[in-house]
Parts: structure tokens; sequence; C-alpha cells
């Protein structure tokens, strides 16, 4: 098999083989600690728009920039080597709950923008930074019935979501993305026709990033939400051939140990990424989250201390100090290293 030549971020994967990369941690937990109110979310420009918009995060990166950009220079002074953009939600599917389909590319394009320029500033011949445009799960899903009556019956289409994913991809690469992260998969099915855009897209453009996959295991049975398990997850996506696959959300490093460890034995071909949560939600902490960045990093630390990891970072909860404490944990540690035996066996 031919090894794929990247358009960007060349030089990530031999990166990855010398160290553990360390990843930024969570979007929302930080835009909430601003206390925006719905003024704010609108904005000048959308002040009459006849929606609520509160909430609507992916809004931000036109409304707010400067709230956006603290974020990421917040993550990348902690040492955060890849920043995810604000573009979770970005879809036409996602934005439709808000009536803001129209502005998908723009909020896709500029929040790329956002990161790229929170990367250039921070970047150095040592430590470069990277963009990693983000493709969320969306709320509605190809695989389950929305009604428990009709288990048939489905509130979207593979195309639909194809065509939305596409467009996402367009924005974030011509905004500046280094990688594209299909990211807290929930359906394997939505992630699907993620990776049959973004492959759309290689083609027609010339382009061809990184890819980074992370899965969501949303409870002690051990599957993601449609059912499959973990390793039936990576083979239904290897197809893809990606930079990365991994875990995110839903757990804390605790509970999510035994599925990363299943993904080490089973994707003997790829780097490994675990962006955990801060532990369960506690309404009485300040991020929302149990963790402490001493405890988050004291967990993540083992991971790599056992060889599981290759990247690392935080899903909800998680803040600057997450980030920084997992990076320091984790610097004197080796990588996952799978390319020697896999390169022997092949």
């Amino acid at each position: 098999m031919k090894p794929i030549v990247y358009t960007r971020a060349q030089a990530l994967p031999e990166i990855l083989k010398q160290r553990i990369v360390i990843l930024d941690g969570a979007m929302g937990t930080m835009i909430q600690r601003f206390k925006l109110d719905e003024a704010q979310y609108r904005g000048a420009r959308f002040a009459d728009f006849p929606h609520d918009v509160k909430g609507n995060n992916e809004l931000l990166s036109l409304t707010r920039p400067d709230v956006i950009r603290d974020i990421h220079e917040g993550y990348l002074a902690a040492g955060a080597d890849l920043v995810e953009t604000n573009t979770f939600g970005a879809t036409t599917v996602a934005q439709a709950d808000y009536g803001m389909e129209h502005l998908v590319r723009e909020m896709n394009y500029e929040s790329a923008r956002l990161a790229r320029q929170a990367c250039d500033k921070y970047s150095t011949p040592d430590k470069p930074r990277y963009v990693a445009g983000a493709l969320g799960p969306t709320p509605k899903t190809a695989s389950i019935s929305p009604d428990v009556n009709d288990p048939g019956a489905r509130n979207v289409s593979f195309e639909e979501l194809r065509v939305a994913y596409y467009d996402q991809t367009q924005a974030l690469v011509e905004g500046g993305a280094d990688v594209l992260l299909v990211e807290t998969i929930f359906d394997t099915l939505n992630a699907k026709a993620a990776l049959f855009a973004i492959d759309e897209y290689f083609e027609a453009s010339g382009e061809r990033l990184p890819i980074m996959i992370s899965g969501t295991v949303t409870d002690a049975s051990g599957r993601i939400l449609s059912g499959q398990t973990v390793t039936a997850f990576w083979h239904s996506v290897r197809h893809a051939r990606p930079l990365s696959i991994g875990l995110n959300c839903a757990l804390g490093a605790a509970l999510m140990r035994p599925y990363i460890q299943e993904l080490n034995r089973v994707a003997t071909d790829t780097f490994i990424s675990c962006y955990p949560n801060a532990g369960l939600p506690n309404p009485m902490s300040d991020t929302g989250f149990d963790e402490t960045p001493e405890i988050t990093s004291r967990l993540v630390h083992e991971f790599a201390a056992e060889g599981l990891v290759n990247i690392v970072g935080g899903c909800c909860g998680t803040t600057p100090d997450h980030i920084g404490a997992i990076a320091n944990a984790v610097a004197p540690v080796k990588t996952r290293n799978f390319w020697s035996a896999y390169a022997q066996a092949n």
C-alpha cells in the first residue's frame, strides 16, 4: 500500500513518532466562563435575528472572535500542539436548530482562520502548532430511529450528511486547517458520511490532509451509541487510512481506560488519540466536572506510561490548566510505538 502524501502538516507523522502530541481541551467549557448573554451572542450584526441564538457557540466566531481567539491562545500557551476549530456544530444539519444554515460556510472559514492566526502566533521551528478542523457528529443520527414506535424512521439521510460535511470540509481547508478531525462519533454511519465527503473533497481539490477519527463510548457497555464495540468501530473506519484513531467525551479517563486498551490491541497500523472528559459531571465544580488538572493529568500519564497513546488532550470540563498539567505529565514518557512491529509484519 502506497504511503499517503499530505499537502499540509507533513511533519506531523514524524513528530508523533518522536513524542506524545498534545491536543487542546474543551471549547464549550471555556466559552461558559465568559458568561455571555443573548445580546453578546448576537452582536450588532444579528441584533434583530428572529430566533434565540444563545448557546450557538459556533456563531461566536463571527460575533465574538476575541473570545474564540483568547481560548485558542490559552491552550497554546499551556502547551497544545493541536488546536481544534470552533466548528463542532457548524454544519447545516446542526445549525438548522437556530435557523442559521446560511452561515455555515462563513462560520467554518472564520473559525479556521482564527485558529490559524493563533497557531501561527505560537509556532516555532522547534514546536510547530497545527489547526485541527473539527467535524462534529450533528444532533441527528442516520442509524437510529427518533421514534420508538417506528424503528425504520430516520430524521436525516446519508446524502444530507454527506453534503453538509463536504461544505464544512471545504470551508475548513480554505480557512487554514492542517488536519481534519472527525470527532465525538456516536453513530458510525454519520462518520462514514463525513469520511466519504472528505475523500470527495480531496479528489476534487487535490488537497490531502491528515484525518483524525475519534469515537465516543457512551457507557459501561463499551459500545458507541449505534451499537458497535470499539473493535468493530475501528474496522468500520480504517479504510479512510486515518493518521489517528481514538476516543473522546462521555467518559472520564478512569472509565475510558479499558476501551483505549482495546483500541491499542486492534489499531496496529495507526496512531492513537485519547481526550477524555474531566471525570463525571459535577454542577458544584467551576468547570462543571469532577476532576482537577492534577487528577486528569495523573490518569492520562498512566495511559502514556502503559504505551497506549500518541495524542492526548481533554474534552468536556477541561481547561488550559488541565492541558498544561497533561503536557507536563506526559513529556518524559515515550510515545506509543506501533510502526516497528507493523513494518516487520508487512
